[in-house]
């Protein structure tokens, strides 16, 4: 371990009020209220610094480190100005949502994730989820957009948030490279209206297939829930209905691989 990574103050008690306060930001709520979010394990929190998100606070466990770069990014993050604190290993299994943790935790501010922000491309590809349920799920969906190069991932009528600790864990810092709008269904359809983008609704009753459509212009895949689909509300607003033929007995696909399917024959598309 760096000697520059040990901190003056050791945090040990998992009582403690920062720890305490700490634990609570796993509760949407308080995400919410206090408008920060965790970002927990090297690889996530390396990311987010890389992106230039603005990490508050990093909290670190020695004993819990799997590597030397562990106390290097702490000592990156302290010349940067980030205040660093050193928590027991009790404390810090306190605050981590993980099984076998590594060690290192941030605290950082979330942000604007509003339609208005979102910067397009001459043809952007984005990727729209409507009322995704599983935080897992939606970091996957965040990962596929990211190796997709989709321009955006819009979130309609969320029902967790894009700041959940188990996105961030899912998309294995994907949240910090792809822009995210966070809106409602009928907002989202006016303003691809607006723009020109053209909707692919994907349905297991469509009778044209993902391969048969031209995703070459500015194009939106569109994607439901795990349990229900898409409603009928964006089903009836799509330009196109598409399906994804499938031979088992299984009726559907878990939703970041029906995701990767479309986009990347869009990436295909493109590229040809």
């Amino acid at each position: 371990m760096l000697t520059s990574a040990v901190s003056e103050e050791v945090i040990q008690s998992r009582q403690n009020p920062r720890v305490q306060a700490l634990a609570r930001l796993r509760d949407r709520a308080e995400r919410d209220a206090r408008r920060l979010f965790l970002v927990e394990g090297f690889r996530e929190l390396t990311r987010a610094l890389e992106r230039s998100v603005k990490v508050e606070e990093v909290y670190f466990c020695p004993s819990l480190f799997r590597g030397s770069e562990a106390a290097e990014l702490v000592t990156r993050a302290r010349a940067s100005g980030i205040p660093c604190c050193e928590l027991g290993v009790s404390a810090f299994e306190k605050v981590s949502g993980r099984e076998g943790p590594d060690g290192l935790l941030g605290v950082a501010h979330t942000w604007d994730c509003s339609l208005e922000r979102l910067a397009l491309s001459a043809a952007p590809l984005l990727l729209v989820a409507e009322s995704v349920e599983k935080p897992g799920n939606l970091g996957a969906l965040l990962r596929t957009a990211d190796s997709a190069g989709c321009d955006a991932l819009i979130i309609c009528d969320p029902i967790t948030d894009a700041f959940n600790p188990n996105v961030v864990r899912s998309s294995q810092g994907a949240l910090f490279s792809v822009p995210v709008a966070v809106c409602s269904s009928a907002e989202v359809v006016a303003w691809m209206k607006a723009r020109g983008i053209r909707s692919l609704a994907t349905s297991p009753a469509a009778t044209k297939t993902f391969w048969d459509v031209d995703c070459r212009g500015p194009s939106a895949l569109l994607l439901g829930s795990e349990k229900d689909g898409l409603s009928d509300f964006l089903l009836g607003a799509a330009a196109e209905k598409i399906s994804i033929p499938q031979a088992g007995l299984s009726d559907s696909l878990n939703v970041s691989m029906a995701a990767g399917i479309v986009l990347f024959e869009a990436v295909r598309q493109r590229r040809k």
